[in-house]
């Protein structure tokens, strides 16, 4: 038996998607590589590539080193306010207006999900959206926060208190905003097919909602570049760019109508 094609991989999909209910959809940073925002993993470009993680981006070493976390998280806040959503983003949320798609869960800071133009969107990993006072727990723009570190290079601190002010990101040794998980718990109980896009699926607690899916019904489609952990449990496994990959999904869904 021959191997199924790129275009039969993506009609199966698109089916999948016409004979559900409850569509959700999982992303990880594979999603936003095409917005210019690099992975975590990559060896040639990953976030991860010569830092210690827990040194620059844990609760511990944000407290001990906050300098060191602003440092590394320089380049990325500077390409997520000036990136734009990429086709990938804007055809999730063409699935959300197609009526195909009831929610979306991200593992991703960047915001593109919404400025997309999606609608319910459990960001797992929090957002740059706001930025909060790790003394006095005063909130402020994240965007504006980062605006301003990005052009003094200096660690932001609260006028109040003149605590350290932190996005509103979960760094390692913190614990996922409980109703954001609990959303995108509840909804994945709900969901009959689940779209997972750009993960590795390596990074628990949020690469348990697949399995959640998988576990109570949900028919998997698996888009990502390599193999991941729960290809296995998957109907659908196409290995290829969410940016040209999910367009296709939803011409194939254009047609079927």
């Amino acid at each position: 038996m021959f191997p199924e094609t790129r275009l039969e991989l993506v009609q199966r999909a698109a089916r999948l998607f016409k004979e559900s209910k409850f569509g959700v959809v999982f992303t990880g940073a594979g999603v936003s590589t095409d917005s210019g925002i690099p992975d975590f993993r990559s060896p040639d470009s990953g976030l991860w590539r010569n830092v210690d993680p827990m040194a620059v981006a844990s609760i511990y070493g944000f407290r001990h080193n906050p300098e060191g976390f602003y440092n590394w998280v320089r380049p990325l806040a500077l390409r997520t306010i000036n990136a734009q959503p990429n086709a990938a983003h804007h055809a999730i949320a063409a699935l959300e207006r197609m009526g195909y798609v009831q929610a979306v869960i991200t593992q991703n800071i960047d915001m593109l999900h919404s400025r997309a133009g999606s609608s319910l969107i459990y960001e797992l990993h929090g957002h740059m959206r706001q930025a909060t006072c790790i003394h006095c727990f005063t909130i402020y723009d994240g965007e504006d926060i980062m605006r301003t570190f990005l052009e003094d290079n200096r660690v932001p601190h609260c006028p109040k208190c003149r605590g350290v002010i932190k996005p509103n990101v979960i760094l390692f040794g913190e614990q996922l905003p409980i109703r954001e998980l609990q959303g995108a718990q509840d909804v994945t109980r709900r969901s009959d097919v689940m779209l997972i896009v750009g993960s590795s699926l390596e990074v628990a607690p949020a690469s348990d909602i697949p399995v959640l899916a998988s576990r109570t019904g949900a028919r998997l489609i698996i888009i990502n570049l390599d193999s991941t952990p729960a290809d296995h449990m998957a109907d659908v496994v196409i290995h290829g760019r969410a940016a040209e990959v999910l367009p296709e999904i939803v011409h194939q869904l254009e047609r079927m109508t």
